[in-house]
């Protein structure tokens, strides 16, 4: 009898996939807040380019590599916001989102029996695409002192191995929001300068930032500023999560040349190209989207610490520091199995939260809060939340 790869079996089902299958299943009434997207609608400016381009004609393929109005618009963007000088001819590739920017981004580096280091707590995603391509996963948890995450650099250099090839690492992280120092930035470059190895940046929340003291709408340092062109780096990038656009399924990735050749190349078996019309509206939420940025970090620092003044009156919780993406990660003491708790707080109270154990080593004790919604949804899952939490 035929049977599934052992590939394809050794690839780890989603813990968050598996409490919004429950959450879905419930209908109405449940407050959902499992997933890493804004409820907030992708802005009109951006729906009617896509519908001016479909008009236009873009319906056909594109380049493997993406638009080249678009590469260009990439690297326009880094140019503006980072002082950094990006050839869009052979150091962008436009992807059909971030996580085939990923997985693409990884097949290049990684080969059957190979090893990535993940920086955790992070997306599940950056540990299971690996598994795809018959590569293992070393996990390294960041070390949280004083109220805030820090990379643990001792502890990286104990779990480098022979067969270790990539390094990942995610800023604004995906669930901490934690964001990387640049003397953190520089830290990691210089282990996979010494090491020899890949080292992948997720970037996807680069915008989503709210420093001390700072303004509003200026991006999270980008490691493409103290990297070198000739350096095996990796940025992937993607427009779901600061424009709204978790549908669109747009992302990009900017490498060195050698990395964005093979990854154009690779694409025509994959996808062949994004979509040539949600590649256009891309373009104009490049162009365009500044205003829609501010407005909508103004309402998420809100947002951010209007539940972290909830979360401190809730006895047993501490709440790491966050100054990026739209996540919270609180600590719950005595907890040992959070998926088993979120799945009785959505069946038993509505509230669809993500697990801390689907974030990797370092997450479980920890649930995680996506506050890109409505203030209040947010009041009332604060409620729900501690209701919760007293019948633990």
């Amino acid at each position: 009898m035929a049977r599934v790869a052992e590939s394809a079996l050794a690839v780890p089902h989603s813990r968050i996939r598996d409490i919004a299958d429950i959450a879905m299943a419930m209908g109405e009434g449940v407050l959902r807040m499992h997933f890493g997207e804004s409820n907030l609608p992708t802005p009109a400016f951006i729906q009617e380019a896509a519908q001016r381009a479909l008009r236009d004609g873009y319906t056909y393929y594109t380049e493997n590599a993406g638009l080249p109005s678009l590469r260009r618009a990439i690297a326009d963007h880094y140019g503006a916001r980072h002082g950094v000088e990006i050839d869009p001819a052979g150091e962008v590739v436009v992807t059909a989102s971030g996580v085939q920017a990923l997985n693409v981004g990884m097949r290049c580096v990684l080969d059957a029996g190979d090893e990535a280091m993940v920086l955790t707590p992070a997306w599940q995603n950056q540990m299971s695409i690996p598994r795809m391509f018959h590569a293992s996963v070393k996990m390294v948890p960041l070390a949280l002192r004083g109220g805030g995450y820090r990379v643990d650099f001792d502890a990286m250099e104990a779990a480098v191995g022979p067969r270790t090839r990539l390094l990942i690492y995610t800023s604004p992280s995906n669930p901490l929001g934690w964001v990387a120092t640049i003397e953190e930035q520089q830290g990691l470059l210089e282990f996979a300068r010494r090491h020899g190895l890949w080292l992948l940046a997720d970037e996807v929340y680069e915008r989503l930032w709210y420093p001390e003291g700072g303004e509003l709408g200026q991006p999270v340092p980008s490691i493409l500023r103290v990297c070198g062109r000739e350096d095996a780096v990796l940025v992937v990038q993607s427009f779901s999560k600061s424009y709204c656009m978790t549908g669109w399924r747009v992302g990009w990735i900017v490498a060195r040349r050698d990395l964005a050749d093979r990854a154009t190349k690779l694409n025509e078996f994959i996808i062949s190209s994004a979509p040539a019309f949600a590649q256009r509206a891309g373009e104009t939420a490049l162009a365009e989207g500044e205003g829609v940025i501010a407005g909508m970090l103004a309402a998420y620092r809100g947002n951010r610490d209007f539940c972290v003044e909830a979360l401190g009156r809730m006895p047993g919780v501490t709440v790491p520091r966050a100054e990026g993406a739209f996540y919270l990660f609180p600590r719950i003491a005595g907890l040992r199995d959070s998926f088993g708790f979120c799945e009785r707080l959505v069946r038993e109270a509505g509230l669809s939260l993500a697990p801390g154990v689907a974030f990797g080593e370092g997450g479980e004790g920890s649930i995680r809060i996506c506050y890109a919604v409505e203030r209040g949804m947010l009041a009332e899952a604060m409620e729900r939340l501690a209701g919760g939490l007293g019948r633990m």
